[in-house]
């Protein structure tokens, strides 16, 4: 009877098995993915999770442990660096086996197991982090102007609608302009040609009209 005897022979002795699994788990955690056999990789998980869990309680002790399973001084300063903060959220499930067929000659079924990434849990799903803070407020739409009550401007190539022009000269004929400007006085400087006047067409001479333009009195 096997009572209590975990794990599989794999047709190996104990020795055999021992350094074998040594050898792969080691392998395991330098290069985060190996590819075997299906019925191994069941079985080097077993102790790559138990390493890790090592790793994460960080003691002296653990260390010491750690180091009389692997092979290399340098995967375990590795994996107890990084195992804190890769590891940390996770309680278990370090490792994952992914089937890839079957190997050709004996039909082996062939896996590859590797390390789970950071921020991943089982099964491949990603850990959600919390949003540290609260949303920020999306901008309005409306901008600050149109808030306070004033008019936006119009878009640019839109028609203006009642749009101010400046102000234009206004056009006046000749007669309004005379009315503005008041009375025009006559000249004092008529030539004495005796032309006759274009508005009355009387002939009238200089010396019959004074400096004031106003006739004399001849009756007198």
């Amino acid at each position: 009877m096997r009572h209590r005897k975990a794990g599989v022979k794999l047709n190996r002795t104990a020795s055999h098995r021992s350094a074998m699994f040594r050898n792969m788990v080691t392998s395991l955690l330098k290069h985060e993915r190996i590819q075997t056999t299906h019925a191994k990789a069941r079985e080097v998980r077993r102790w790559a999770d138990h390493i890790i869990t090592l790793a994460k309680r960080g003691d002296l002790h653990a260390r010491r442990q750690a180091l009389s399973i692997l092979r290399e001084k340098d995967v375990v300063y590795k994996i107890f660096d990084t195992a804190g903060e890769r590891f940390g959220a996770l309680n278990g499930g370090y490792t994952r086996v992914i089937r890839i067929g079957r190997r050709p000659g004996d039909a082996a079924p062939i896996s590859i197991v590797e390390l789970v990434g950071p921020h991943e849990g089982k099964k491949g799903r990603r850990v959600k982090k919390k949003k540290k803070g609260a949303a920020e407020p999306q901008a309005s739409a409306v901008p600050a102007t149109a808030a306070a009550g004033e008019e936006p401007a119009a878009a640019e190539g839109a028609p203006a609608e009642h749009a101010e022009t400046p102000d234009e000269p206004v056009q006046k004929s000749p007669s309004a302009a005379a009315a503005e400007d008041g009375p025009v006085l006559a000249s004092t400087d008529d030539p004495s040609d005796g032309t006759p006047d274009p508005v009355s067409g009387a002939d009238e001479s200089p010396a019959a009209v004074d400096a004031r333009g106003e006739k004399p009195d001849t009756e007198k």
